[in-house]
């Protein structure tokens, strides 16, 4: 776990840094920072789908999966949830801002190549080398979060941490609970939500990224079906 426990303190570290930032920025040039996170957000996800999506067994797959987990997001109204939590407790940023950064960087963080095949390969193989190096680019971000966001953002530390300690104990237990396959898939999804992110910095499309996340469900459900037959 010492790959999750270095990439769980580097955002600590870099939120922290971030939020000293924060206060001598201008709004104007927080401005300029929500710009660059919608670029580069719709940069990752679209790289992540298409670098994914030829090692797809199931094409159609990601589109029921988006359909099936939106359908079921929406009906748990989870994004209203979720801001409406951060909003009561807002001391650590501003209110819906904080909410609309933490989700952007919860995706950011967690669902991404390195993030995912990182403590897959720490568990099996004992090398660190995938979760040092999102620890890196996590540290910039969460910097950039932070001086755009505020100190808030360091919520996202214990998130990244469950996340990626749970790929790790599936590993650790079955190597063959997830396969290329099935990460491929999650990672097709993960890509398409981070780029609805990035529509939502730059104010073209909110997307309501967080009542997708069931999606990420029904690949796993679908593999896990077909191994029984």
């Amino acid at each position: 776990m010492i790959g999750t426990l270095t990439n769980t303190a580097t955002i600590i570290v870099g939120t922290l840094a971030g939020a000293v930032l924060h206060r001598g920025i201008k709004d104007k040039y927080k401005r300029t920072l929500y710009d660059g996170l919608g670029l580069a957000s719709l940069g990752i996800g679209l790289n992540a789908t298409i670098t994914h999506f030829p090692q797809s067994e199931y094409p159609v797959l990601f589109i029921l999966s988006i359909a099936l987990g939106s359908v079921a997001g929406t009906a748990l109204d989870i994004d209203g949830r979720f801001k409406r939590l951060v909003n009561r407790h807002s001391k650590l940023g501003d209110g819906k801002r904080l909410a609309d950064g933490l989700s952007t960087a919860i995706l950011l963080y967690c669902i991404g190549p390195l993030s995912m095949l990182g403590p897959v390969i720490s568990a099996l193989k004992g090398d660190h080398t995938f979760l040092f190096t999102n620890a890196t680019l996590d540290f910039v971000s969460s910097m950039i979060f932070a001086s755009t966001y505020g100190l808030g953002m360091v919520l996202a530390a214990p998130v990244l941490f469950c996340w990626q300690g749970l790929f790790y104990v599936v590993a650790k237990v079955s190597s063959s609970a997830l396969s290329d396959a099935l990460m491929a898939e999650l990672l097709i999804l993960g890509g398409l939500m981070i780029t609805a992110s990035g529509l939502s910095l730059l104010n073209l499309k909110d997307c309501k990224v967080l009542n997708m996340l069931p999606s990420l469900l029904v690949p796993v459900i679908w593999f896990l079906v077909r191994s029984l037959f």
